[in-house]
């Protein structure tokens, strides 16, 4: 007969003494089980202890959690948490600093659990702490050359200790002096700093900047970027990615200038820094490029860098066109002007009627919805400006390119024309959606892109391989107008299929789209079709070899009907012009010759 279910069997330990094995009725109040384990070490004052789980944790176990004890479980008999906090708070003000490190080393190994940590709070823990760091470690500076070790774990263990206790949410962050910020800033700006320490003072900015307004001033006022780019150019990747969290939370709690339904950075002064700095050459060098395998806090920290820089486009890609502005205008005539070589004619030249015409016929090869005005093609958000901004960069430096594509297809009297500026705009909206553009990062994703730290107009560079690669997809779907939406299907495929593979660069971005072509998209998808579990079921196969004959048969009188009728097709002349449709006439058919 299994026991009930309310009875958990474990081994209870006690230093000095033999485990003792005991069953455990969950019915029971706990500090009745606790003191019947004290009583059967004949220990008085029972309310004084309580029970631990036995690893490397040592959590107490409470009646929230004591559910979580299983079979078998491994327990152990100690100090109540009051009675452990009481002590580890008299401990860590002793005047001795063998006694001092050793007290500081079980504060941090036992504020993280939350009990002990909220009975330590209770006694005003904390302010201890940060008082110590403030100017108790003062006391020691002298000291410092002598025993430098001794200093440097004292420092760690008390800021170890801190942040394990802040991070159980029972304190707020708002409540810090300047001076402790001053001095975990000082931490993080010293040249030769000990690791420990330096991880901990840049653990506790982080915490701080993300948690409070008004920390993050304080603390901006303090730590530059400038200090803290030395910090990536060593080779602890734990310190580095300390550093990118830091640098990420300064970025993420930039003053707004507004708060709606989407993020709005105040961000220009903050890409400045960004710029300046050269930070995205410096993180590609010596992070993503280092021989250390980059582990999943780096790899989630790049990720939020990437997201939070892309996300500086919002703004653009957020603002409509205003076809008033003559500024934003002489961005569409310089499209025109690159495209066919043209100068701005004088308004005296020609009539107007004249000029208006000649407009509109370059509009229209350049591929705008709108002819007359193409101004008004960029009103639509997203992508609103973003998309003319793609425009003009392509055309300014991959000027070949542009020319090609644009005259290519405006010379085409086929009805498979590629329309560059509609084209664009919906490929700029398409390229925000695959990168989340205006979203804040997840909490869980890992997904940063190599390829994006290797250029400083990294999107703009996407756009400009992705737009070619639209144009190639188009002639290879001998697509009309008709089939936009198809073609735009196809080539977000490719795109994502290609940043699945992780390209190191944009070249090898570039190459691994030149392996995606419309023929190979079509064949993957057929290969994933086959493959599916569906598809290989048995009573689909069994259907299959059911109507696989009168399929044949179909098809053979299909082809034959074909035979007698004639086909039609276009005549083209050795300049590749299509012309008029004419008829093949089979022996077959029924037409007069």
């Amino acid at each position: 007969m299994p026991p009930p279910a309310d009875i958990v069997k474990v081994a209870i330990e006690w230093p000095g003494a033999f485990p003792k094995l005991m069953e455990i009725d969950q019915k029971k109040p706990l500090s009745a089980i606790i003191k019947e384990v004290c009583e059967g070490w004949s220990l008085g004052n029972h309310e004084n202890f309580a029970l631990q789980i036995a690893d490397a944790t040592n959590f107490y176990i409470t009646e929230k959690n004591r559910n979580d004890i299983k079979n078998g479980s491994i327990l152990r008999l100690t100090t109540s948490p009051y009675q452990t906090a009481v002590q580890l708070h008299e401990r860590i003000q002793s005047s001795s600093m063998d006694a001092k490190l050793e007290a500081l080393k079980d504060l941090a190994n036992a504020s993280r659990d939350i009990t002990f940590a909220q009975e330590f709070i209770n006694l005003d823990g904390i302010s201890l702490l940060t008082q110590m760091v403030e100017s108790g470690t003062e006391r020691y500076q002298k000291l410092q050359k002598i025993m430098k070790p001794c200093f440097g774990d004292l420092l760690s263990f008390t800021l170890t200790a801190f942040v394990e206790l802040m991070d159980h949410g029972i304190v707020s962050w708002d409540t810090f002096s300047v001076a402790f910020i001053k001095k975990i800033a000082s931490y993080v700006n010293k040249s030769a700093m000990d690791t420990a320490v330096l991880q901990r003072s840049l653990a506790i900015l982080e915490s701080m900047v993300l948690n409070s307004q008004d920390l993050y001033h304080k603390v901006a006022q303090e730590i530059t970027i400038g200090q803290l780019i030395p910090h990536l150019q060593g080779t602890d990747q734990d310190i580095q990615t300390y550093t990118i969290a830091v640098i990420n939370a300064l970025f993420l709690k930039a003053p707004e200038e507004k708060r709606q339904v989407r993020l709005q950075f105040a961000h220009t002064e903050m890409a400045h820094i960004l710029a300046q700095k050269q930070l995205r050459s410096i993180i590609l060098s010596n992070v993503i490029r280092s021989p250390t395998p980059i582990n999943d806090e780096m790899a989630h920290q790049l990720y939020v860098l990437q997201v939070l820089t892309f996300n500086l486009l919002e703004d653009r890609m957020m603002t409509k066109m205003d076809p008033q502005d003559q500024a934003q205008r002489d961005i569409i005539f310089e499209l025109r002007r690159i495209a066919f070589d043209v100068e701005c004619e004088p308004n005296n030249s020609g009539s107007i009627e004249k000029r208006k015409s000649m407009y509109t016929r370059d509009y229209k090869k350049l591929g705008f919805i709108n002819h007359v005005n193409p101004a008004v093609d960029f009103t639509q958000i997203p992508p609103g400006m973003l998309a003319l901004d793609n425009m003009l960069y392509f055309a300014r430096h991959h000027q070949d390119a542009y020319i090609r594509i644009v005259l290519e297809n405006s010379s085409r009297e086929d009805k498979h024309e590629c329309p560059f500026g509609r084209s664009s705009i919906e490929l700029t909206k398409m390229l925000c959606e695959i990168l989340k553009v205006g979203e804040l990062p997840s909490e869980n994703c890992h997904d940063f892109h190599p390829m994006f730290f290797t250029h400083d107009r990294s999107f703009e560079e996407f756009f400009c391989i992705s737009i070619q690669l639209l144009n190639k997809t188009w002639k290879e779907m001998r697509a009309t107008s008709e089939d936009f939406n198809k073609v735009m299907q196809v080539v977000r495929e490719q795109i994502m299929r290609a940043l699945t593979l992780k390209p190191n660069s944009l070249d090898q971005f570039k190459s691994r789209l030149q392996n995606l072509s419309y023929t190979e998209i079509l064949k993957i998808r057929q290969s994933e079709r086959m493959n599916q579990e569906d598809f290989q079921s048995r009573p689909i196969l069994e259907l299959r070899e059911k109507i696989q004959p009168e399929i044949m048969e179909l098809i053979k009188q299909q082809r034959l009907n074909r035979l007698c009728e004639g086909t039609c097709f276009r005549k083209i002349s050795s300049r590749r012009r299509q012309g008029e449709t004419h008829t093949v006439l089979t022996p077959y058919s029924n037409h007069s010759a």
